[in-house]
């Protein structure tokens, strides 16, 4: 008889870290039967057939959850992950990363007696002001099998009390896309479209409320950009929060009307790869891309006071720089003449993370 897999996801960067699951599964013939649960937790243009088809997922179950507050929408997840499980009784639920939607799914499968993996767990920012970092403590709480993608991670289970028998120190799934993808990726043509040449240009995505939400945060973020600009053009696919933010103090037009910035809406994966992957740097906040551009030895300018990835920064190629123009400026000198670190690739990030995966889902259903 199949085992049934129940895989639960509410996020874009969610589907970008398991789409060689079916493959993986398929590879065992008929021994599995996976079941790929969408929350829908962010509604997000990207989503579209397109995003599905470049990245040959199969079509998820759709749950009824509507955009709220956080705890509300919290609630609306488990009632409805919580009716998928009971309608599939899955011998597996795998949630994935640290958004609500992993919450939610974990505590459902916690109360449902549902044998519950956690996707990308033990990492930590130390940082409880972040929601994502109570996700993920929560979400280890009561996790029986843990799938690491870096050191760290097995190390912060291990101190938490697991046991080296539940931790599966498997790798980045997200890698696994990159590498399944790469040729793909390298024939887009947004440079073209852009008017660009590789290596020519710097690339910067920045949202988090701390970094965006105040004028004096942005004023420094635009003499940041100015800097940039002496030398290269800037490609910022910007985010509603940081656009609005811009246009409420008055500072929009002052970036708007810099000749060297090039400001997109948000990007499909492929087109966003290429840029990560012939950029001679990127400035972000976010998490994954600090992942990404260590695999691909990109110099990366995290503007936050902590990264729950340190791999990315002991191995990689990733630095955390304190969000002020001065700290900003030295390091974007070290990477334009050529003194910034090189950087490396951690182990097991080499594509065959989900078949590590599915072999252990093997051996323990």
């Amino acid at each position: 008889m199949a085992k049934k897999v129940m895989i639960v996801v509410g996020t874009r960067p969610n589907f970008i870290k398991i789409t060689q699951f079916q493959k993986e599964f398929e590879a065992y013939g008929d021994e599995f039967e996976y079941i790929l649960v969408h929350t829908q937790q962010h509604y997000d243009e990207n989503m579209s057939d397109i995003f599905f088809t470049q990245l040959k997922l199969k079509e998820p179950e759709y749950l009824n959850v509507s955009p709220a507050s956080p705890s509300n929408q919290i609630g609306q997840c488990i009632i409805e992950i919580e009716k998928a499980v009971l309608k599939h009784e899955p011998d597996a639920l795998i949630v994935v990363g640290d958004v609500n939607s992993t919450l939610a799914a974990a505590i459902v499968g916690n109360k449902t007696g549902t044998k519950l993996f956690h996707l990308e767990s033990g990492l930590r920012s130390y940082d409880n002001e972040m929601p994502e970092e109570i996700n993920r403590l929560i979400t280890d709480l009561v996790a029986d099998g843990f799938f690491v993608t870096e050191q760290s991670g097995y190390d912060n289970l291990i101190e938490a009390g697991k046991s080296e028998s539940q931790i599966h120190f498997v790798g980045n799934t997200m890698i696994d896309t990159l590498v399944a993808f790469d040729e793909v990726i390298q024939q887009n043509n947004i440079l073209e479209e852009l008017g660009l040449e590789e290596k020519s240009f710097v690339l910067m995505t920045m949202h988090r409320p701390s970094n965006v939400d105040t004028k004096e945060r942005l004023e420094i973020l635009l003499n940041i950009i100015a800097k940039i600009s002496e030398e290269s053009h800037l490609i910022l696919p910007i985010h509603h929060r940081t656009k609005n933010s811009l246009i409420k103090h008055g500072l929009f037009d002052e970036l708007e009307s810099n000749p060297k910035v090039i400001i997109t809406t948000a990007l499909n994966y492929l087109a966003f790869q290429k840029l990560i992957s012939t950029c001679k740097y990127v400035l972000t906040d976010s998490g994954g891309i600090q992942e990404e551009t260590t695999f691909r030895k990109v110099p990366c300018l995290t503007l936050r006071e902590n990264t729950e990835r340190p791999s990315t920064i002991t191995i990689g190629t990733n630095e955390l720089v304190e969000y002020n123009f001065e700290a900003v400026s030295k390091k974007i000198n070290e990477i334009e003449n050529g003194t910034y670190k090189t950087g490396a690739i951690p182990p097991n990030w080499d594509g065959k993370a989900t078949k590590r995966i599915v072999e252990v889902l093997r051996k323990e259903l």
